[in-house]
């Protein structure tokens, strides 16, 4: 073929429902795939820890039926990558087992329907470690100690397009990925079907995240893709947005350390050189990318491991001078905490809102709060009765502060909620880390069954 095009309706998947209206013109247009990613860290260590999802299985199987419905219709392929937001085992069975209900609700014709699983387990990876195997550490992350593995509760590999590629090429018609890259999902097709790798992973690259990559900015609005030999097409679908020489190039650079690279297992795709091309309204042209092998191929694992049950309450303060001495405040409520529980075997956490809170010690301005300011306040602890009282003692002190110049008996702050609140519990990042392996597959299991009627 001369070209492949491929919709993408949303940027993770079942995190908010897809807009209907934009993806319907995208199916429209005749695309060869539809896919979409499900799947994030962003959303922190508590799913991949606790094996949940941060989406509500409804917004989930919204979408995957969406995209179902279509790509049958279409008897085109569909691809979903990194399932129920982690790609951990249970989340692709999960939305295996939603495929296979969806099929048999509406009655579908049978189809081959694909997966695979990303999950590396503890054993697994200690006797890699045990023959001399390094975990090397990413940002900042210290090479994985024989400690910190014994603190991880679930792992995950992040695949590249390898095993899409092996299902692909086993006739699958959908396929539910384990954790994977967010570009794999959609390079793997173009490669699948002949296109070069440069312009392969770019197309993963401008697709990962749907309409992100378009104007005016709207979440969940499909665009499309289209690789040819030459170059990359992005194509926004709703009527009201546009993929432009600003939106494409700018979203190239997200997330990014370096806005010029993305790195993958087996490779890295380096954008330094791309041009762009506005040659439509709505269409923006992509050339110039460079695919750069690896010669040692290496996978990135990520692991969460539980630091405890939480507790969350909330403040509000308005006075000026307790305002001015927020700090005094929370040092007053943690030493009433210490007094409690001595210093060690829990963990308490204050979020000062209206002056660092979003941005920490990074904010430039956090000598100049807020005329009023909330305060988050965790308790975390072994047990829920001790967060919950690590979180009452860290909140209700607040009101019995002492400062010097504060005359009057009545607390400075005021409570929202007469109560802490139960919280899911606390997990921790304790794998961002790549492993080196002789073969890119080896990590992750393939598997190959049927749905529908």
């Amino acid at each position: 073929m001369d070209s492949l095009k491929i919709i993408c309706p949303n940027g993770h998947l079942g995190f908010a429902p897809l807009r209907t209206e934009s993806f319907e013109i995208g199916v429209k247009a005749a695309p060869d795939y539809i896919a979409a990613d499900s799947g994030s860290d962003d959303v922190g260590p508590v799913p991949l820890g606790s094996d949940t999802s941060t989406s509500p299985e409804s917004w989930q199987r919204h979408d995957l039926e969406q995209m179902l419905l279509a790509s049958r219709k279409l008897k085109v392929p569909m691809v979903i990558g990194s399932a129920g937001d982690t790609g951990s085992n249970s989340r692709v069975d999960l939305y295996v087992s939603i495929i296979k209900d969806l099929a048999r609700k509406h009655g579908l014709p049978k189809f081959r329907l694909g997966y695979f699983y990303s999950e590396v387990s503890k054993s697994d990876l200690r006797a890699r470690m045990d023959k001399g195997g390094a975990v090397r550490g990413l940002d900042g992350f210290q090479d994985l100690s024989f400690s910190e593995l014994d603190a991880t509760d679930r792992i995950v590999a992040m695949a590249g397009v390898h095993p899409y590629l092996h299902l692909l090429g086993q006739g699958a018609d959908v396929i539910i990925g384990g954790r994977s890259s967010d570009a794999a999902v959609f390079a793997a097709p173009a490669l699948h079907h002949g296109f070069p790798a440069d312009n392969a992973y770019y197309l993963g690259k401008v697709l990962e995240c749907a309409s992100f990559c378009a104007e005016p900015y709207g979440g969940k609005e499909t665009v499309m893709g289209e690789i040819s030999q030459d170059d990359v097409r992005a194509t926004a679908m709703h009527p009201q947005q546009r993929c432009t020489i600003a939106s494409v190039s700018g979203h190239a650079m997200y997330e990014r350390s370096n806005p010029y690279e993305e790195f993958f297992a087996g490779g890295k795709l380096d954008m330094t050189h791309c041009h762009y091309e506005q040659i439509s309204e709505r269409t923006t042209r992509i050339t110039g990318s460079r695919f750069i092998p690896d010669t040692q191929t290496k996978v990135k694992l990520e692991g969460a491991g539980k630091v405890g049950e939480r507790y969350v309450g909330i403040c509000g303060i308005r006075d000026p001078y307790t305002v001015a001495n927020v700090d005094a405040v929370i040092g007053w409520a943690r030493d009433q905490v210490k007094a409690r529980f001595g210093s060690e075997g829990y963990q308490l956490h204050y979020t000062v809102y209206g002056r660092d809170g979003v941005m920490g010690p990074l904010e430039p301005l956090r000598d100049k709060p807020g005329h009023e300011l909330c305060v988050m306040v965790q308790g975390v602890a072994p047990t829920r009765e001790m967060a919950e009282e690590v979180a009452m003692i860290g909140l209700r002190q607040m009101f019995y502060a002492r400062l010097p110049d504060v005359k009057g008996t009545a607390g400075s702050v005021a409570f929202p909620l007469d109560e802490v609140l139960h919280a899911s519990p606390a997990y921790r990042w304790t794998l961002n880390h790549t492993i080196e392996v002789a073969d890119p597959m080896e990590l992750f299991s393939t598997h190959m069954t049927e749905a529908g009627v």
